[in-house]
């Protein structure tokens, strides 16, 4: 049966309609998972010698911060990993046990490369402690508890991914555990390091591990057990719709129809919630880099443009894929890109307003240090406001509203274009910055980024008539890839 849905499964990535597409991307794609697995090794081999060189214990030193590192995987996964599932629905008329097809599904979410990651790091590190004489037996075992805690974070972020207020908590105790570290406020490593140690140490505790991974897996295949239903768990949830007119923005005509529209989508969905919560989290960016005296003096305005453009980095380089769910109905309307465009830039302008606002916090920095979070928020205005919206045009995937899954974006999002533009929304700042800075001084370095933004914003009526030429060229293409789901 196992190989019955192995051939099912290969025959659908064939016959999609994105197979064969996109090859260039496929290759790009492919150099960075090569990267990122030639990077992991190195880390894995070379640790032990860099913290040696050091004066450091190495095992007990990775010991010491695994804690953050389960947890920052973890919270890439809750963000990044789709969860890789069949589609059920045909099967559920066929004559398959419905635990097979559970188990299967399970099996497929093992093979993620979210997992596969991680034996890149722990295997050779392994490798090195067992060779520099360390306890053979208390390594492996060391090393199927680490694998454990990785497995364990797959069915966590399973469980989390389907119960929202859950992953929003965990994100914020994430946040608040991070800044208390760096802080010197509280330090978790001193409850988790014994337990991590100690699994080389006893030699029975990795046994904890593996129960609770047990356990994990149990759990959710009772969860999809008991939702492996056509009438169920997998129909579509229906929930009564609040009527919100937002009469008031009718008085801005055309365009107060599709900000009453992005108000609406927003207020509504799962995904779009997610975009105001990492919003908030953007707003304290700037704790890693105010008031330390050992960051160098450019990443200021780094700090100041990500403080203020939390809502435009994540909700504005995916317009238009917002609202791809009816782009094609909205393409058969007489809708004028320019006012579409213009409610989104609207809509990014009095959020990074109102994130400006917020930050106002940052006065107890000084307020040298506030001003540079106002000019980041007037290049955000200015400049990357134009910039998100014109790569938008470029980033083709569709956005399902009712899952996080992706919510920093997608590997479709990158390509050729959107890299490209990536220079002006964060380097040119920083090269303004830096010119300023060298050939005169910090209020000149201010002076210059603000300028590129008052200028951008002088300007905006012709970029965004470029803006529209380019949405205009790509709307067929863009129609056609909001039609795949592979």
């Amino acid at each position: 049966m196992i190989k019955k849905f192995i051939y099912l499964e290969w025959k659908a990535f064939i016959r999609s309609a994105s197979f064969g597409t996109n090859l260039v991307m496929k290759i790009i794609i492919g150099f960075l998972v090569a990267y990122f697995s030639v990077l992991f090794v190195a880390i894995g081999v070379g640790a032990f010698y860099i913290l040696k060189k050091s004066n450091l214990e190495p095992l007990a030193t990775i010991n010491k911060f695994l804690i953050y590192y389960f947890l920052l995987d973890l919270i890439m996964r809750l963000f990044m990993q789709k969860i890789p599932v069949l589609n059920i629905k045909p099967l559920l008329i066929l004559p398959f046990k419905k635990p097979t097809i559970i188990h299967f599904s399970l099996g497929k979410t093992a093979l993620s490369f979210f997992n596969g990651i991680h034996y890149l790091f722990f295997l050779p590190f392994s490798i090195v402690l067992v060779i520099e004489g360390y306890d053979i037996t208390g390594i492996v075992l060391w090393f199927l508890a680490c694998l454990s805690l990785v497995y364990i974070n797959n069915f966590v972020n399973i469980i989390l991914s389907n119960i929202d207020k859950l992953c929003s908590i965990f994100i914020v105790l994430f946040a608040g555990l991070v800044m208390a570290q760096y802080y010197e406020l509280f330090d978790i490593t001193t409850f988790t390091t014994p337990f991590f140690q100690g699994i080389y140490e006893t030699k029975w505790m990795f046994l904890i591990p593996g129960i609770i991974l047990i356990v994990l897996y149990n759990l959710t295949f009772k969860y999809f057990s008991n939702n492996l239903y056509l009438d169920a768990g997998l129909a579509k949830k229906e929930i009564v719709a609040k009527t919100e007119n937002l009469t008031w923005l009718n008085q801005f005509g055309v365009l107060g129809t599709f900000l009453k529209n992005d108000i609406k989508l927003i207020r509504r969905n799962k995904r779009s919630k997610t975009t105001i919560l990492m919003s908030v989290l953007f707003l304290f960016y700037g704790l890693l880099f105010f008031g330390k005296a050992h960051q160098p003096y450019f990443m200021h305005i780094f700090a100041g443009i990500f403080v203020s453009g939390g809502f435009l980095f994540v909700f504005g380089q995916f317009v238009p894929s917002w609202d791809s769910s009816y782009y094609q109905l909205m393409m058969t309307q007489n809708i004028p890109y320019r006012g579409y465009i213009t409610s989104k830039w609207w809509l990014i302008v009095i959020a990074t307003f109102i994130s400006t606002i917020l930050a106002s916090f940052y006065l107890l920095y000084g307020m040298e240090t506030y001003l540079t979070i106002v000019v980041g928020a007037i290049y955000n205005i200015g400049v990357n406001s134009h910039v998100v919206l014109l790569g938008g045009a470029f980033i083709k995937t569709p956005i399902d509203l009712t899952s996080n899954s992706g919510a920093f974006g997608d590997k479709k999002a990158f390509n050729i274009h959107t890299m490209l533009l990536t220079l002006p929304k964060l380097l040119l700042p920083l090269l303004l910055y830096w010119a300023g800075f060298h050939f005169g001084n910090k209020t000149i370095a201010l002076a210059l980024v603000a300028g590129a933004g008052i200028l951008g914003f002088v300007f905006r009526n012709k970029v965004f008539s470029i803006i529209e030429k380019r949405y205009i060229i790509e709307k067929y293409s863009t129609i056609n890839a909001y039609k795949q789901k592979n």
